[in-house]
Order: C-alpha cells, then structure tokens, then sequence
C-alpha cells in the first residue's frame, strides 16, 4: 500500500491504549503503514518490551510500509503512566494526540483515525468540555453531533445509535424523527459498504417496552420513531428493494432476531440500549465507528481499564478488529462490497 497511513492516537497513557495499539498494529501492519500518536520515547520503550519494532518519525510522511512509526505529539510522565488513574495530564496528553491525528487526516495526510480509548474523566479534568471522541470528531470536522452516528460493527450484531452520550431521564425528549433517520440512513450506508448479501434488513427499535404498544407506553414511537420510518420507506436503496427497514420492533425482540441472522443491523434509541447487546454478543470483536465524518474512524468498543493496564493483561483483540477494519474501508471500491466486519 502506498496511500496515506492508518493514525492510531492511543489514548490514556495511564490505560491500556499505549499496548494493545503497539501489539495490534504490529498484527496489522503487513504492506500498510500506520502511525502511533503519543508520547514516542515511551511507545518505543513499551514497544521493545513487547518484542515490537517501531521506528520514531518526525512526519507521518516518514511511515514505511510494513512497519510502525511513532510521532512525537504529547509528553507522558512515569507518574502519569504508572498511576493507572485518570489525570489532568493524561487528559492533555490524549486529547493532543486526537486531535493531531484528526488535523492530519482532515489534511489528507492519514486516509483513517484508529481511536484508542480515551478517559473523559481526565480530559475534563484538563480543562477541556468534552463529551465523547465521537461528538469530538464532528466538532473537528466541522459537523454538528447529529451529522454523525454512533455505530457497533461486530461479527454478530451491527447496531447504530440515535442518541449517544445523555443522561438516561434527558433521553426521550432527545429521540426525535430526525435522530432517527439519520442513524437508519447512516446504518444502510455503513451495511451496503460492509455487507455482501443483499437485501439489507435494518430494525428500528422502540424507546419503551414492547415498543409502546400503540401509545400504552408512551408516545415516542408514534411521534418520532414512525414518522421517521415513513420518510425512509422513500430511501432510493429501499424504493429500489436493496434495504428493508422494518419498525418500530421491541428492542428486546430486535436485537434477538440480529443476533440469529434474521436482521443484518439495529438501530438503538440510546446508549446502554445498543451497548449492552452489542458487548454481551461481540465483546472484543465490535468496532466503534463514527459514519458520517469526512473520513474512517474506528475504535475499539471498551474503555481505558486501568486495572488490567496495572496488571499488563490486556488482550489486543478489539484494538485489531478497529484497525483491520479502518483497513477493510479504505481500500479503493472495485468489485463487490468488501466482507462484514
């Protein structure tokens, strides 16, 4: 490969980002070349301990192909390292290498961002009013939150998100025809991208229990979830029969009939909504991806785990599922879709 570098800022130094992001790209470098973002003494020393070769470049343009470059973007301290807590520091220092990584990319100069997990608790602590990377990458981009979706891509359960990061009592106000379609518009898309079997059966779920029952339960799929759906029965790809939506369908029902390959993907009205699924069928296996951004960005579907960063026993999985899917969805479109993530 000769385009542009994979960027992989690796988040909380205090976590374990700094080694499941070494071990993983080493995994998926092969003919690719992909850049670690951080602290570039400390990745080179976690990187020989783990029997890894790297080399440190001062452009991203440096990267060669088959093996893994670090650039130098923030300073990590050992008190920062060792602490396996979340710090003002660490918070500085993981958002400095997100948004490295973003400016790169929206530059051209990285054709994806493989996010590792990042601490809100120390990012906020730096200073900064931060939400989520996801609703981070839009305000980047350029986009408002609602441009883009949250998404899980797993082998088992593909699910997107209507809302992300809310209190769980602001949600039902925030679940609105327009969330809805985009993130049903936004999950045919990603599908007809990573799936190969046609027609594409997409689930909308309800909000509330066995999807209102027509009002028992309140008002949000007769308000919000329906009309939505009503707009995406004029979709091109479902006028011309390539998707199949179908809802609004009780949530637990929906992403039981996922799970058993009658659906190809859900979509959720709220966080735990989606995540509880998705981590109970495809732990260490789902991608998080953000659809709607200018570019790829993928990532894995955990957190900063501090405890198994102090006990070093962090499996890489979930880290190489992001990468290699970053991978999957920037090859050149030539021939039949590329397989399911």
């Amino acid at each position: 490969m000769t385009h542009a570098p994979l960027l992989v800022p690796v988040g909380d130094p205090a976590g374990v980002g700094p080694g499941v992001s070494i071990t993983a790209a080493a995994r998926a470098v092969h003919d690719d070349r992909v850049v670690l973002l951080g602290d570039a003494a400390w990745l080179e020393r976690l990187a020989t301990a783990r029997g890894v070769s790297t080399r440190q470049v001062s452009d991203v343009s440096e990267a060669s192909v088959g093996q893994l470059a670090l650039l130098d973007v923030a300073t990590w301290t050992d008190a920062m390292v060792t602490s396996h807590a979340p710090s003002a520091a660490g918070g500085e220092a993981q958002l400095a290498a997100l948004d490295e990584a973003i400016t790169l990319v929206l530059a051209g100069r990285g054709r994806a961002v493989v996010t590792g997990p990042t601490s809100k608790e120390a990012i906020v602590a730096a200073g900064h009013a931060f939400v989520g990377q996801t609703e981070r990458l839009a305000q980047r981009a350029g986009l408002q939150d609602d441009d883009v979706t949250m998404m899980f891509l797993g082998p088992r359960l593909r699910v997107a998100l209507a809302t992300t990061h809310l209190a769980l009592a602001d949600v039902p106000a925030q679940v609105t025809a327009a969330r809805v379609l985009r993130a049903t518009t936004h999950l045919v898309e990603a599908l007809a991208r990573a799936e190969v079997t046609r027609p594409l059966r997409v689930l909308v779920s309800g909000l509330n229990p066995h999807a209102g029952e027509h009002g028992l339960f309140g008002q949000e799929e007769i308000l919000s979830i329906g009309p939505a759906l009503a707009t995406m029965a004029t979709h091109p790809r479902v006028v011309s029969g390539e998707a199949i939506i179908e809802g609004p369908v009780p949530a637990e029902a929906a992403f039981r009939y996922a799970s058993s390959g009658r659906a190809h993907g859900v979509v959720a009205m709220y966080h735990d909504q989606a995540t509880i699924a998705s981590k109970l069928l495809d732990w260490g296996a789902a991608v998080n991806v953000t659809w709607g951004l200018p570019f790829v960005r993928t990532s894995v579907d955990h957190g900063v785990a501090y405890d198994a960063a102090r006990d070093d026993c962090a499996e890489d999985e979930g880290m190489l599922a992001a990468i290699e899917l970053a991978q999957r969805l920037t090859r050149p479109l030539a021939g039949p879709a590329v397989g399911a993530p």
